[in-house]
């Protein structure tokens, strides 16, 4: 089981989306680099990289002569210090293994809590194009009420080109205060948009839910849109508040949900299915780690997942476990493939490294980076479909929803076989008890 102990959290950061290990440091003062001061950070990147990371090869470098090459500048300012940190980097071609600077892993910190400021989009960088796309604006956030979609790709801030621009870049050109404007411009498929957002401060609520009348009785709708600190707390609420009413199944909704807390994630999980392996995670050695869940749920009744393009990392850990195990019916579109763990590490100056140290894999041994999970039932919508959806979230769980409409369906169908199998069990149980009688 795993736990958030003090100074550590899991998560998936809402920007780069990726899991995550954060030893938060203890404030420190940066003094001016001399020579030792500066190549000792630069020394403790190198001996961090060429002792955790997944890739042994470092993408094929020769790392200990890249610790020469650094080691031997003369550095006069923090801001050479950092650049030369993040050449160093750029050599493994991996986004996700990056350095922060204090602010970044400042913000970091306070992405765990529910709270952002911004326009209130997660962005990834592609691996291959170094595209900065979109990989879901968050629920009601003014990137939303504007009309981001997921798989935009974001070629301009305001009059800056994003062209050869790393994503901790593109960040600092997105965020600002609260109220001030920014005008993002993106390529969506071949047409090319502009959209002028008003950066706002935003609170995730990461879970909504309802109960709706079906032909099969009522039926449980529940929304999950980030796994924040309060996500699990909340899904509890809302299932057992849901068993009340009496719902005969559920429809769990991970569209457009980047992931968040891997804790928060295995727990929920833990709350579906029965004993078994909910995630596995793989280092460089080859060495395994299984999360497991136990028998103590909280509903047995059938569960359909609305999954798409923007269901990504924690989304994708929960949704893979539950299908593995045959404990739900995923339903919608191949969800966006994220599936390395990184371990973001203090600096001696404040700022941080975040390292890709292992990958994980589904209970069935799944890999699903760059792949995604593909979902037992597609669905797909239309760019104006997601649009009028997402732009207008209370009509995400309704019959304006086509996804959840046809979810609830096949749920109605899985309704009556698990309503057929109870009845089996029973009867079975009852022809047991009387041949026992009759032989006693």
């Amino acid at each position: 089981m795993v736990i958030l102990r003090p100074q550590v959290a899991l998560l998936s950061t809402a920007l780069s989306i990726a899991t995550l290990t954060i030893a938060f440091p203890t404030p420190k003062t940066w003094a001016a680099p001399n020579s030792d001061s500066s190549k000792a950070i630069i020394d403790e990147v190198w001996q961090i990289i060429k002792n955790d990371y997944l890739d042994t090869t470092f993408n094929g470098t020769d790392w200990p002569a890249i610790r020469s090459q650094y080691l031997n500048r003369t550095y006069t300012s923090k801001e050479e210090v950092y650049d030369a940190v993040r050449e160093m980097l750029d050599q493994l071609e991996d986004p996700y293994t990056r350095f922060l600077d204090p602010q970044q892993l400042k913000n970091m910190q306070i992405s765990t809590s529910g709270e952002l400021t911004g326009v209130g989009v997660q962005i990834t960088q592609d691996e291959k194009t170094k595209d900065i796309t979109v990989i879901a604006p968050i629920e009601g956030s003014p990137a939303a009420q504007a009309g981001l979609l997921n798989q935009d790709v974001i070629i301009q801030v305001d009059d800056t080109s994003t062209e050869g621009m790393d994503i901790d870049e593109a960040v600092k050109l997105i965020r600002g205060p609260v109220n001030s404007n920014v005008t993002l411009t993106v390529l969506r498929g071949q047409d090319q948009l502009s959209f002028k957002i008003k950066r706002a401060r935003i609170e995730i609520h990461p879970v909504r839910f309802s109960s709706q009348t079906t032909p099969s009785g009522p039926v449980g709708y529940i929304r999950l849109n980030q796994f924040s600190n309060n996500a699990t707390s909340e899904m509890r609420e809302a299932i057992q508040e849901l068993e009340k009413q009496k719902v005969t199944g559920f429809v769990l909704d991970l569209r457009l949900n980047p992931g968040g807390l891997l804790y928060s994630s295995t727990e929920i999980a833990r709350m579906w299915m029965g004993e078994g392996t909910i995630v596995a995670t793989v280092d460089r050695e080859g060495g395994e780690d299984k999360l497991t869940s136990d028998k103590n749920t909280l509903t047995d009744k059938p569960l359909i997942i609305l999954v798409d393009g923007g269901s990504a990392s924690a989304s994708e850990i929960l949704a893979g476990a539950l299908q593995d195990h045959q404990r739900a019916v995923l339903l919608g579109t191949q969800t966006f493939g994220k599936g390395l763990v990184q371990s973001v590490q203090p600096l001696e100056d404040n700022s941080g490294l975040s390292i890709t140290v292992a990958k994980y894999m589904t209970p069935k041994g799944r890999d699903i980076h760059k792949k995604g999970i593909e979902p037992d039932i597609e669905v797909k919508l239309t760019d104006k479909q997601r649009s009028d959806l997402f732009q207008n979230p209370r009509k995400l769980g309704t019959t304006s929803d086509p996804q959840y409409v046809k979810a609830v369906a096949e749920l109605n169908k899985q309704v009556e076989k698990h309503r057929w199998d109870n009845v089996t069990v029973a009867t079975q149980y009852l022809c047991s008890y009387l041949t026992s009688l009759i032989v006693n």
